[in-house]
């Protein structure tokens, strides 16, 4: 089967201290302190898909992904397993306790050791390697960040040093080290943007997250009403670099309906007691302590 890669060119990078991202609408809520935590509303697992693309556009994540051996993690064969464990995540990074992070990580890196790559494999990878990850937990952090100024409008420099220190237990909740983010908001674009430079997909990986889009792994009952929102959003929150790596389009018409969406969307979320907003979160940790304390598995 011929492989085909898209790449992005250095020339497409922004100047220092501008992060590739989407393209916001107005400034609409802006509240004090902030923290990751305020991203958790749940209007931004609308952002699910487009996050899972953005982590498998590194060769490496991705290949990982497509190969593994773990079939109980699949998102193609148990996508509601996935999506519970992936979210769990998430709740425990940024709401849980040390205890509960440290449960998790145990579990995450049973699964994680059967990840590697195979003499059959086109390269090279590790699960438990510390810079794929550090790019996992940076597509998490930027789609939280994303979500949240869609939600709530642009942060001042000060909330948006705060809010980018508050997400770096995304990722040292499993094998990232505090030293390897960035220390600053501004050198995290650099990073950001220097990582983005290999961003690249081959016919195996993009076929897998056009089935993830086109939602081939549910029942088409369940498939049919939502496949084309799901593409909407899901392309609506891509940056135009994965866009393009995965070969979606997207016009100033598309554009312009998205931000009115969430022109919406963002209105009503003010109007939604916080334990309406974030409660899924709580009950997906709540979820992860009580199968702690039965020895239930958590992944």
């Amino acid at each position: 089967m011929t492989t085909s890669h898209k790449r992005i060119d250095a020339d497409a990078l922004p100047t220092t201290g501008t992060r590739i991202s989407v393209r916001y609408g107005a400034a609409r809520w802006n509240e004090r302190p902030v923290s990751v935590a305020d991203a958790m509303d749940f209007w931004s697992f609308a952002a699910g898909a487009a996050n899972v693309i953005m982590q498998l556009s590194q060769p490496g994540v991705g290949h990982g992904v497509v190969e593994s051996k773990v079939d109980s993690g699949n998102l193609l064969k148990h996508p509601w397993k996935r999506a519970r464990t992936t979210f769990q995540y998430l709740a425990v990074a940024v709401f849980g306790d040390e205890d509960d992070r440290r449960a998790y990580r145990e579990a995450v890196d049973t699964a994680h050791r059967q990840v590697k790559s195979t003499p059959s494999s086109p390269l090279s990878y590790n699960a438990f390697d510390r810079n794929l990850q550090m790019w996992v937990a940076a597509c998490l952090f930027v789609g939280l960040e994303d979500s949240y100024r869609m939600l709530r409008g642009p942060m001042t420099a000060e909330q948006s040093e705060v809010f980018y220190r508050s997400a770096w237990t995304l990722g040292t909740t499993l094998q990232v080290r505090e030293d390897q983010w960035p220390p600053t908001r501004a050198e995290f674009d650099d990073y950001w943007n220097q990582a983005c430079l290999s961003v690249s997909m081959d016919d195996t990986v993009r076929g897998y997250l056009q089935d993830l889009i086109d939602l081939k792994m549910i029942n088409p009952l369940l498939r049919l009403p939502f496949r084309r929102l799901l593409r909407f959003l899901t392309t609506g929150f891509l940056a135009p670099v994965f866009r393009d790596a995965l070969g979606l389009s997207w016009s100033p018409r598309q554009q312009r309906r998205f931000e009115l969406l969430f022109l919406l969307v963002s209105f009503v979320n003010r109007f939604l007691p916080p334990f309406l907003r974030q409660g899924g979160s709580w009950v997906l940790l709540g979820d992860v302590r009580r199968r702690v304390a039965r020895g239930a598995a958590l992944i």
